[in-house]
């Protein structure tokens, strides 16, 4: 079920990429404010990785980083974002602060249900905002070309799913590649 948007999921995925053309994140964000999805755990997983890796291709269609978030609560998206640290030339604006800051506040208890959806293993200060904050399960799209400290999140009890998505792979494979100064700059290499 979809509140105030796209009568279906597939419908919302495809209508994603016409909205980061005509308005950024902000679009991006607000079309998938309120999102809920239906089915398995799997399934689910999947569906709501692809609205982070869309709004990751967003930064990268802006000329910055490819790495994108989303926060689902009780299968509903509550928010995406993506790493803006180029286009607003932000010290701390990565995919997964970027999404929270997009969200807004929340009560702990909220974070707690939470599940942060990221593109990329989560660097060391996307993984203390996900401590302080409390989130409860976090699924990363791929850790092959970077991985954060994966550990300090098992340690405190969050649990983590590792998808090896093969679009996530490619996608920041191939930013790497093409823009190795500025993906060392970003993890300060």
């Amino acid at each position: 079920m979809v509140r105030g948007g796209a009568s279906d999921k597939a419908g919302l995925l495809a209508n994603c990429e016409k909205f980061a053309q005509l308005g950024g994140s902000v679009a991006i964000y607000s079309h998938f404010q309120g999102v809920s999805a239906a089915g398995g755990r799997v399934g689910d997983d999947r569906t709501y990785l692809d609205f982070a890796r869309r709004a990751a291709l967003t930064g990268r269609d802006e000329g910055g980083i490819p790495v994108g978030a989303a926060l689902v609560v009780d299968d509903t998206v509550l928010g995406v974002g993506h790493n803006q640290r180029v286009q607003r030339g932000s010290v701390i604006r990565h995919g997964e602060t970027d999404c929270l800051e997009n969200v807004g506040r929340l009560p702990a208890s909220t974070y707690r249900r939470s599940t942060l959806y990221t593109t990329l293993s989560p660097c060391p200060m996307c993984t203390g905002t996900v401590l302080l904050y409390g989130i409860g399960r976090v699924v990363i799209g791929e850790s092959t070309t970077f991985r954060g400290p994966e550990e300090l999140l098992l340690e405190a009890g969050i649990e983590v799913v590792q998808m090896n998505d093969a679009k996530c792979i490619a996608m920041m494979t191939e930013f790497v590649r093409a823009h190795p100064e500025l993906w060392n700059e970003d993890i300060g290499v």
